[in-house]
Order: C-alpha cells, then structure tokens, then sequence
C-alpha cells in the first residue's frame, strides 16, 4: 500500500508525518504540485474497461496511482508553469486546464483523503464554520461579517467598542494578525470595507487559548495562559506562547466531533477560547492547521496518530 503526500519537502510538517509513516514501514510517496509541468508528467488513460493514472518524472520514475490507498491534502502548492509561456491567456488556460485534470483525478483515485480536497475547501468557509458551531450548540462569538461600514459602525456601537477584527483567508503576500480595533482605525476600517468585507467579533475575554487537534476520533487539546502573553488577541504572535496539555469536557469534545462530522474531516486544528467563568467559545477551524510546535511543547503524538489513520488506509 502507497501512502501519498501532497506538500513539497520544505514542509516540517509532511518531513514528521513521513517519518512516522516510515517507523510503520509504509511506502511513501511526495507530490509536490510546483514540479508539474517541468519535472512531472500526468496520465489518465481509460479502456477496455480498465484505466491507468500515472504520474512520471522523467528520469526518475512513475507512480502508479491506482496503488495509493491513503493521501494527505497537506499543503497543495500552485502548478509551476514555465515562465517562457507569457500571454496571460494561454497562462490562464494550462492553468485552468492542469487544474481540471488534477482536480479529476483526485475526485476518481479511491482512497483515504485527509481530508478530502473538495470538503477541505468547503470547511474553510468561515461562515459556513460558524453557522455549523452553533447548530451544534457550541457557543461563537457575537460576529458580523460585512462590506457595509454602518452595520460595522452600528456592531462597534453594540459591543461598546470591545471588537477585533480579521480576515477571511490569510493570503501568503496579503496577512495580517487579529487585532483589536481602535477608535484610530474605524474610519479607515470603514472605507476599506466597501471594497471588501471584513470579520468583526466581539472581543472574548479569557484565561486561555486553546488549539485542538483532532484526527478522526482521536483529541489532542492543548492550552495557553494569556496572563503571560503580551499580546493576548492572538497567540501566533507570542514567540514565548508555551502549550500546555488541557483535558476538554466531554460535552464540548463531543461536539468538536460533530463539527468534524458535519464538515466530512478526518483532520481538523480548532480554536477555541477559555473564558474565566469556564465557558469554551468557538472561533475557527483550519481543515489543514500546524501541529508541530503543540507536539513539541506538549509531548502528544499528533504526528504518530495522523500516520497511522493515513497507514490504515
């Protein structure tokens, strides 16, 4: 059985996991998506009632993709198109066109996804998360999402100027951290939303932070005092964060697990916040969210359980 990874070797994360794959002697493959067209081939080949998708480095062999019986849609790069091919119209259709097939192809393997390209996609949604965490009971910050500077104004009246604000989707060269949003930069704010919407909450004060790990039925949950944090909005921030192993209730464990279910996720990093009087409050999930830095701090085997739900296949 072939165990196959789509992320590149700059990855820390797909170097543990495969690291772990190779302890439970699993055969591995890496897919890195930058290397088609230049140092990648692609076939799907249909007939006689029988089919072959096979992926060929020249020189350096194929991959039979019939024989791959577990992927982990880690961290998909973009295709590496030539720079030689310049008209932005024939860039836009190799693009669309490497896309489509790609895209087919991982709809007709059959195997394991972690998680499953088309629901990781869908369960990035931040809207569509908060409307599911609370179905589901799980208590979500007051939110407004818009393009219309008088709901935002109306929303800083409401919450009596405690909001923060953020992104849909962090962009590799457009990121910026959750902030809190000051008196200076709600007439700012303001404007540059008519362009674009933004994400305002309600500021939840609390003792922690927590980020939750789950693999299928697996949990891994791990806290962090914000009384010792300088910057207590948002945790990524905080080179001296330390993680701490956190047992959840069982009530809110289990509806983290039906979140999970609801979203069609094997895998899942949640955040959540600690309120002093002991209420857990939702903010996202990241279908594909870093593990490392939690196993490393706390000692859970996040790596070990995810390479061996990918080895079962």
């Amino acid at each position: 059985m072939t165990v196959l990874i789509i992320s590149s070797l700059t990855d820390g994360h797909a170097r543990a996991v495969i690291s772990e794959l190779d302890k439970l002697g699993a055969r591995i493959e890496l897919l890195d998506l930058g290397d088609y067209p230049g140092r990648l081939t692609l076939t799907l080949a249909f007939g006689d009632g029988k089919r072959r998708f096979l992926l060929k480095r020249p020189g350096e062999g194929q991959l039979d993709l019939d024989a791959v019986r577990a992927v982990w849609w880690r961290r998909p790069g973009a295709f590496g198109l030539p720079e030689s091919l310049r008209d932005p119209a024939h860039r836009r259709l190799a693009q669309s066109e490497a896309n489509a097939a790609f895209q087919g192809l991982f709809a007709a393997m059959e195997a394991l996804w972690i998680n499953e390209p088309t629901l990781d996609a869908v369960a990035s949604y931040k809207p569509y998360q908060l409307a599911l965490a609370q179905r589901l009971g799980l208590e979500i910050p007051h939110t407004v999402m818009t393009s219309d500077p008088e709901e935002a104004r109306e929303f800083w009246r409401v919450c009596q100027s405690d909001v923060i604000y953020k992104q849909f989707i962090a962009l590799p060269d457009a990121w910026w951290e959750t902030r809190r949003l000051g008196d200076a930069e709600t007439k700012a704010t303001n404007e540059a939303i008519r362009l674009a919407p933004v994400i305002f909450q309600r500021h939840v004060v609390a003792i922690a932070d927590l980020r939750v790990t789950i693999i299928g039925d697996e949990i891994f949950a791990a806290a962090v005092n914000l009384s010792d944090l300088e910057y207590d909005v948002d945790v990524r921030m905080n080179l001296n964060a330390k993680h701490v192993a956190h047992d959840l209730p069982d009530d809110v464990a289990d509806k983290l697990r039906g979140l999970m279910h609801r979203l069609g996720l094997i895998y899942g990093a949640i955040d959540l916040r600690l309120t002093p009087d002991g209420r857990y409050v939702f903010l996202e999930i990241n279908p594909a969210g870093q593990f490392l830095y939690v196993e490393e701090q706390t000692g859970q085997p996040i790596a070990a359980a995810l390479a061996a739900r990918l080895a079962a296949g």
